[in-house]
């Protein structure tokens, strides 16, 4: 092996071992992408990126859901994780005649999808801003620009913010760069700046889950303003969604300003919004209020959201609020609950909700996870609250994002007073790992 291997790269050690080798004859791919996930540190968004299988796809194989059955994705994945040609019925592969001794280290997995996340899961996309004959701005180019935005916002599916803020600040900078320096119609510019807006939006999203809140906030005020300028009523709602969703994480001051500001947000998008960004916005108004620890306004603003969705049909929604279905309603109510202190209400429909949640979403699974192991531990059930932790922690391992450890660490407080239990013991230990 060389010293440009894929970040699937599987160490030799695992290789060579007994039941490693009988999962490739029989071609059970599922045990060894678990292997390479729990004991090589890979996690499965990048096992989907390297292997070219959905990332839904790599959690079920992993759970013994399905086989690997055709020939050419067999050897996909063989190059892919570097198997030898002989472990999986194959010829001897072309890169293993080349002569070892070289580095047998991968590279980190941020520095591998810093260069290559966009063309991995984004699948190339083409330079749109690079300029055309005479630099004027095809009317054209601001759809084409949302549709790459749309496909770019599929990598927070499964990637943390540490891997996919650096690509969406740089979809931001292009498109600023072009509304400075290029000519374009009057409605073309509204347009761009629509595009902005939506851009920004998820550069700051990225870097508030990495734990760059200063850049989160800049990024979310430019947004608002690009919104307000293209007469975007719904981004510009949302924008001011996302500054309320951050600052809930100060004093009691600045919970009380998240809620005046999430509830801006309502009503600049206004009533005429489509359906899912009604829900969307009065989700995020339920949170603050939760957070602030107001259970009427909570439930009404649930209600609210309820409603919206309800109304949802095939007209097509934004793309940024798509995400929003019945799951994750069910969840934001669960998680609301939690905050409330109301463990009766949180843990059924936080329990229904996530068994429908795909592990392959890792970062969000195991933050709703510690909502659950909250209410657990709230309602004075410490063994299964400590389970979920575990689930948790196992989930969140490797996932470029501050957020799921900063949750659970205040539950990871309260399991010290349990800590004589076997099953907390084990996860405070875990935890410590």
């Amino acid at each position: 092996m060389n010293g440009h291997e894929p970040p699937t790269a599987l160490p030799r050690e695992l290789l060579e071992r007994p039941d490693v080798r009988s999962a490739l004859a029989a071609h059970d791919f599922g045990t060894v992408f678990h292997v390479a996930r729990t004991e090589a540190g890979i996690s499965y968004s990048i096992i989907a990126a390297e292997c070219g299988i959905k990332p839904e796809r790599v959690g079920k194989l992993a759970k013994a859901h399905g086989k690997v059955t055709t020939f050419e994705k067999v050897v996909c994945i063989a190059d892919a994780l570097r198997i030898p040609g002989h472990l999986v019925g194959l010829a001897r592969r072309p890169w293993e005649a080349i002569p070892e001794g070289s580095a047998n280290a991968r590279p980190e997995r941020r520095e591998f999808l810093k260069a290559s996340a966009a063309a991995s899961l984004a699948v190339a996309l083409p330079d749109l801003t690079r300029p055309s004959s005479g630099g004027r701005v095809g009317s054209d180019l601001p759809e084409r620009l949302r549709q790459r935005t749309a496909r770019l916002r599929r990598l927070d599916d499964v990637l943390g913010g540490g891997d996919t803020y650096r690509t969406y600040l740089g979809e931001y900078q292009s498109t600023r760069s072009l509304l400075r320096g290029r000519s374009y119609t009057e409605e073309t510019g509204r347009g761009l700046l629509s595009v902005l807006a939506e851009q920004a939006q998820q550069a700051g999203w990225a870097a508030f889950d990495s734990g760059r809140h200063a850049e989160a906030r800049g990024l979310y005020e430019a947004s608002q303003k690009a919104a307000v300028d293209a007469g975007d009523d719904a981004l510009a709602g949302n924008a001011l969604a996302f500054l309320a969703y951050q600052s809930l994480r100060g004093d009691r001051q600045a919970r009380r300003d998240a809620v005046q500001t999430a509830a801006r947000s309502c009503a600049t998008a206004g009533p005429n919004a489509a359906p899912g960004v009604r829900a969307l916005l009065y989700e995020r108004l339920a949170w603050a209020h939760a957070v602030a620890g107001n259970a009427e306004e909570t439930e009404r603003a649930l209600d609210a959201a309820r409603g919206a969705l309800a109304e949802v049909d095939d007209t097509p929604q934004p793309d940024w609020a798509a995400w929003v279905d019945d799951t994750e309603l069910r969840i934001m109510s669960g998680r609301c609950w939690t905050e409330l202190r109301r463990p009766l209400r949180a843990v059924p429909v936080l329990e229904a909700a996530l068994a429908e949640y795909d592990d392959s979403h890792a970062r969000d699974k195991a933050l709703y996870l510690s909502w659950l192991a909250d209410s657990y531990l709230t309602a004075g059930e410490v063994e299964q609250a400590a389970w979920v932790t575990g689930r948790a922690l196992d989930l969140s391992s490797g996932v470029a994002s501050v957020r799921p450890r900063e949750r659970l660490a205040p539950v990871l407080r309260r399991f010290v007073e349990h800590q004589a239990l076997p099953a907390v013991a084990a996860v405070l230990e875990q935890a410590r790992g």
